[in-house]
Parts: C-alpha cells; structure tokens; sequence
C-alpha cells in the first residue's frame, strides 16, 4: 500500500537536528539486545485465562521474529502490505509486530472486542493482506466471525488462526518451522527492512463520532515518545515492565511492547485482566512499573488491601485515560507503596505529559501533568491565540511524536502549517505548565449562554458513594437551547435520584446554573473499544 504519511517529511530535518528523531527502529533495538544481553529475559506471556505461560529471552524472541517474518514471506507478505491482528496480550504479539518489521509490513493491532461492523471497516480501509486471530478468546468465536468477513474482502488473502489447529494454524505456517535456517532466510531478512520514516503501524482510533480513522506512525514518530517517556520515570534495564493494558491500544503497544526492547528489559504481558493474577505476578517477576487506567489501580489497591499480600517492588504505576479520583491516589499510596502518575495522551502522539515521579502526591489528582520532552503545548481560542495561563481553551500539540496522518483521511489531519495539532481536547495550564483537561470541544453545553463546565461536574459526581459511572450531556430546550442531564450507572447495591444529586453539588458549592436539572439512571454506558463513553450516543437517546 502507498501510505499518506504527509506530516512527517516537513518536520523530518527539525526533528533530527533537535535530536528527538534517533533514525532508528525497532529492528535495531532488537539486534542490540541481542548483542549486549542475548540471554536476559526479554518476555513472561502470562495466561489469566488459562493455558500455557511462555517465556524468551532476548535471543530466543530475535530467532522468533526471523523465524515469523519469513513465514510470513512465504505466505507473500511484502515491505508495505498491512498485517492485522486480533490477538490478547501474549507472546505472538511481540513476535509477530518484530516479525512485520523484519521485512517491512506494517502492523495493524486491532482490539479482541471488535465484532463484524467495526472490523469490516477497518480491514478493508486498511487493505490488510493478512488477520490473525485466536479461535476462540473469552467465549467468543474470532475464526467464524473472520472467515465470515474474508468472503466479502478480496484483499485479505490469508486468515491465520492461533490454536485453530488447522491448515491456517498459526503456529503451523509460521512459529513452528524453523524458517529463519532455511537458505534464503538471510537474503530475505536483509533484503526488506524498513527504514525510520516508513510507516510501521497503522492503529484505528477509537473516536466518539464518525468512522474510525486509521493513525499513521513511524518508528521516528513511536520512539520520540518513548524515550522521553522513560526518561521522565526515571526507566531503565533494570527494571521490569507489567502490561495488562490492551496491546491493541497505545498504551500497551507502546510501553508493553517497544519500550521494554528500547530498555533491555523484561516484560510480563497479562492476556486479559485479572486482579489477583496481576498481584501475583508483580511479587513473582518482581515488577517495577505498568501503566493502566483508573479501574486497573481501583482493582489492583483493593486485591492487595483485602489479600494482604503486599506489592513491595512496584515503585510506580501511570494512570491515564480519566480523572484519578485523590481518594485512590491517598489509598493506592498506602496500600501499594506505589507512585501514582497521571497522564495525558492519544493514539495521534503518545502520551505527550506527565507528571514527575518528584511531584508532590497532589499533582496526581489535580492535574495530567506537563510536557515531556520534545513537545510543545498551547491553549489557545478559536482563532488559534494563545491564552493567558488559568483560562480553558482548544489544546494544540506540536510534537516530534504526532502522527504521520489519517490513511487516505489527510482532510482530517488537524495540523495547522507550523505544526500544530488540534486535539480536540479543551484544557487550562497552569503558572508551572502543567495542564488539566476540561472536557472535549465538543463536549460543551451551553445553557443560556453559559458554558457548563462538563468535566469538573462529571469529577465531583464521581466522588458521590452511588456513583460508578457518569456522563454529563446536553438535551435540547426551547427557551435556553440547552440543558444538562445527568447519565449515571449507580454502584451496585446503591440508589441515587435528581434530589440527591442537587443536594450533593450545592454541598460542593457548584453554582446553581452548573446542576444537572435531570437525571437518567442505566445500567451501563455506550462506550468505545478503549472504554470512553459515547456522549452522542446518549445525546441521541434524550432527543429521541
């Protein structure tokens, strides 16, 4: 495939002056651990689910990607054709990702919880040549629902299934023949490599309104992120890395996959979540850092509190994807003994700030953190000004780590000629820099002429007892254009009305224009692949 990459050659020369392009990828980073530390452990593929655990050291998961990657040669995969994949956390991720980079493919990670509409979508938009999938994941049948899709896909010449057990097993055609010793290995393996600035993953977002739009990166774009990022926490070999965060997102592909062979060190990798089995394998790998939104560290914090089992080597766990709540951060530091980091980020660039491990606990719950290296921040109005510090506005990015484009969508690309990208994200900044984020820009609700600070409310209903998940949205109304509703799926066991919800608000001294003047009690909330509600989905509903 001919990709779109149009962001990356203007800012190429810039990025690699400043130093923050290390013309590098990720097959370089494999073959220096393989000369420095060939037989310290690369990989711990832990099953929650049941099954085989797997381990490699770093010369075992180098002879696994050459060994994948002329598989896949055989099967006809060439330098810029798109290989999918549907897999959990687990060892043929890993592989199959250094694999694609062997000879140049580009990979496609694409979340175990898609079904039909959404994958039809993606692997036709992304011309994959190429889906792997597990037969059957968490009761789920993936090879029906794949074979199914296949028949109306031309391009998609090869399903391969692990533990299918047939002619398209996995492990058959590609990770059990010794194919790295065949004779052309060596000229098949030298002969493709992808260079720094070619396009080595094409990941989906998993936006809230319109059709998922497919993320460009480079191994330019995905380790000037990286980098700093690990710098920032203070990473570094000797510790060992715990992903339990979907390696089909950012997070898990970036710091559960990459980083730790950019670091020359282990990593554990969870096939599905599972709390007691996290625990278990922080004591027994002695873990020292994982990243995961807000539920895993809730989940996590109660495990150790209720076991009694301490975690005593994790030093730091990075939450990001929505509010820590300063309750879970007080109680994680007591419980875990842990470092609580916020963080703010996207597929588009990574995570782009942070808060330093030396901040002071509150930073955690009070901001998401300050730039990391390499990037630039700026709230501005919607002429593109920048605002004075304290006031919300439209964040921009300029960043060596933003993306390369939207494939074949470069009308959406939201990058302004010096840079600048639109996130779509409303944020403030602080004296020290360090941002909040207020809400989304399309995410307002104007009630009278009044913007209704969406964000703030949804972060103070969030601390009510009853409350598990919440979503402020707009209604329409005739006489102030707007008003906001509450959506609440209460706490099992617990109740909550419209009474209660003004009370609690007035209590915390929100001004009386701000409260919800309904509220609509669900079970559970529309959401995306990566858990973010889907607000216009549940604005449709009130209008309806």
């Amino acid at each position: 495939m001919d990709f779109d990459a149009i962001l990356l050659p203007p800012r190429r020369a810039a990025s690699v002056a400043q130093g923050l392009w290390a013309d590098r990828t990720i097959n370089d980073e494999l073959d220096a651990c393989v000369a420095s530390c060939p037989d310290r452990m690369a990989l711990a593929a832990l099953r929650a689910e049941g099954g085989e655990d797997r381990r490699f050291t770093y010369r075992e998961l180098a002879a696994m990607a050459d060994r994948v990657a002329v598989g896949l040669h055989r099967l006809g995969v060439r330098r810029g054709d798109v290989v999918a994949m549907q897999l959990p956390n687990g060892w043929r991720f890993t592989a199959l990702y250094l694999a694609c980079s062997r000879i140049g493919a580009v990979l496609n990670p694409l979340m175990p919880i898609f079904r039909e509409r959404e994958l039809g979508f993606m692997l036709r938009h992304g011309e994959a040549r190429v889906l792997v999938v597990p037969k059957v994941f968490r009761g789920f049948d993936h090879e029906a629902m794949a074979r199914g899709l296949q028949k109306e896909l031309p391009l998609l010449q090869h399903v391969l299934v692990v533990g299918g057990g047939g002619a398209d097993d996995f492990d058959a055609l590609l990770a059990a023949p010794a194919w790295e010793k065949e004779a052309d290995a060596a000229a098949i393996l030298a002969g493709s490599r992808p260079g720094p600035d070619d396009v080595t993953q094409l990941i989906y977002t998993s936006g809230t309104t319109g059709e998922p739009k497919g993320v460009m990166h480079s191994a330019n774009t995905l380790m000037a992120n990286i980098v700093p990022y690990a710098e920032r926490l203070h990473l570094g070999a000797g510790d060992v890395i715990l992903m339990a965060s979907p390696m089909a997102h950012q997070t898990g592909f970036m710091y559960g996959l990459m980083m730790p062979v950019m670091l020359r060190a282990p990593a554990v990798l969870l096939d599905l979540w599972d709390p007691a089995r996290a625990a278990q394998a922080v004591r027994e790998e002695g873990v020292t850092f994982t990243m995961a939104s807000t539920p895993f560290l809730t989940d996590l914090t109660r495990q150790v509190r209720e076991s009694g089992r301490p975690v005593p080597t994790l030093r730091t766990f990075l939450c990001a994807g929505a509010p820590i709540p300063g309750p879970l951060v007080e109680q994680a530091r007591e419980v875990l003994g842990t470092k609580i980091v916020s963080a703010w980020g996207m597929t588009e660039n990574g995570a782009v700030t942070l808060i330093r491990p030396e901040d002071d606990d509150e930073r955690a719950f009070t901001t998401d953190g300050c730039p990391l290296r390499g990037v630039a921040l700026k709230v501005a109005d919607e002429a593109g000004a920048e605002l004075p510090r304290g006031e919300v506005g439209r964040l921009l990015v300029r960043a060596a780590s933003n993306f390369g484009g939207y494939l074949k969508r470069p009308q959406w690309n939201g990058t302004d000629a010096e840079g600048w990208f639109d996130t779509g994200d409303l944020a403030r900044m602080d004296e020290a820099g360090y941002i909040r984020i207020s809400g989304r820009s399309k995410d307002v609700i104007i009630r009278g002429g009044e913007n209704i600070p969406v964000f703030e409310i949804e972060s103070l209903l969030y601390r009510h007892p009853a409350v598990a998940q919440v979503a402020i949205v707009a209604y329409p109304d005739e006489r102030l254009g707007e008003r906001a509703c509450a959506v609440v799926v209460p706490r099992a066991g617990q109740a909550i009305d419209l009474p209660e919800v003004v009370r609690f608000l007035k209590e915390q001294k929100v001004a009386v224009q701000y409260i919800p003047e309904r509220l609509e009690l669900r079970e559970a909330m529309p959401a995306t692949p990566s858990g973010k509600i889907q607000k216009f989905r549940l604005r449709e509903e009130l209008k309806a």
